[in-house]
């Protein structure tokens, strides 16, 4: 398979990705309304590693030098940021909730030119620019309600999935995705289950929903999503990972308005619509670019020894 079909093919699960986690912020918001919030991520990622481990048999033979060190600090920023998305979805609401989450499309462009020093293409930046826009227009356009502190824990969870999208970009691609991926979800069923027993300790639920959600957010929306996800930073940008993940608000929309009964109206279907074609304009436009500058580069190649040549005659 050529370089360019294998990018388009990782972006495409990537997209897949997207839909999974957008599914879930009307059901998890659900869920943590009867459910304590760290017993259900505790719960969730339990039931996300044996379900990984199931999937994936060979994870525990590929192990190799620094996976565990290095796992461990994408598992940080990964705790954190489901931490801090749960605990806001309990106070706000799950559009604002997904229109707060997305911001890490423009947060993560300037954690990576700082501690990366790798600025994106000019591209990348318009399609960040009508992705943010979309997503504007998807939360009300700042019409609805104010600021509270769950947008404020939103927020915080933005800026730690951008630390856990440079990680797995930058040092994630020296190791094996099925063992590093491995790794986070168990720090983060062991930190948010040994809180839940110690802070809440709430047995089991007895909710069926509940155990509906645990089943669905730990087997697609975590195992096998973030198994996908790094899997494809071993293989796309930082950038281009989050301007994809960011139409995630958009089918977060959809997804209200069938399992909710919420109503986007034209500013959020407006929104979905920017979103999505900014992704692709910005996808396309990429490529462009990046044919224009091999010609080019294969023009100048050409060129120079004719230059010499005829200088040295």
């Amino acid at each position: 398979m050529s370089s360019a079909r294998k990018e388009w093919g990782v972006s495409a699960a990537l997209v897949a990705v997207a839909v999974v986690w957008g599914s879930t912020f009307v059901m998890v918001k659900s869920a943590v309304a009867v459910y304590p919030v760290y017993s259900f991520l505790g719960l969730r990622f339990a039931i996300a590693c044996v379900a990984f481990a199931a999937l994936f048999p060979s994870t525990f033979r590929r192990f190799g030098p620094g996976t565990l060190r290095d796992g461990l600090l994408g598992g940080v920023f990964l705790t954190l940021g489901y931490v801090f998305q749960t605990l806001g979805l309990t106070l706000t609401s799950p559009s604002k909730a997904a229109f707060i989450t997305g911001m890490f499309v423009v947060i993560t462009p300037f954690m990576q030119a700082v501690i990366l020093r790798r600025m994106p293409r000019w591209t990348a930046w318009l399609g960040v620019g009508a992705a943010v826009a979309g997503l504007w227009l998807l939360s009300g356009g700042g019409v609805a309600g104010g600021w509270n502190t769950g947008d404020t824990y939103v927020l915080a969870c933005a800026v730690a999935y951008s630390g856990h999208i440079i990680v797995l970009g930058s040092i994630g691609r020296r190791h094996d995705a099925r063992p590093f991926a491995f790794v986070q979800l168990v720090m983060a069923a062991v930190v948010c289950g040994g809180i839940g027993l110690v802070t809440e300790q709430p047995g089991l639920p007895s909710s069926p929903h509940v155990w509906i959600a645990l089943g669905i957010t730990g087997v697609l929306a975590t195992a096998v999503a973030f198994a996908v996800q790094t899997y494809a930073q071993r293989h796309l940008s930082p950038t281009r990972t989050a301007l994809i993940l960011i139409t995630e608000p958009a089918f977060g929309g959809l997804f209200g308005w069938l399992l909710a009964g919420e109503v986007l109206g034209v500013r959020g279907w407006a929104g979905a619509t920017l979103i999505l074609a900014g992704m692709i304009a910005s996808e396309v436009l990429a490529v462009v670019v990046a044919r224009r500058d091999e010609r080019m580069a294969l023009e100048t190649s050409i060129e120079g020894p004719s230059v010499q040549v005829i200088e040295r005659g």
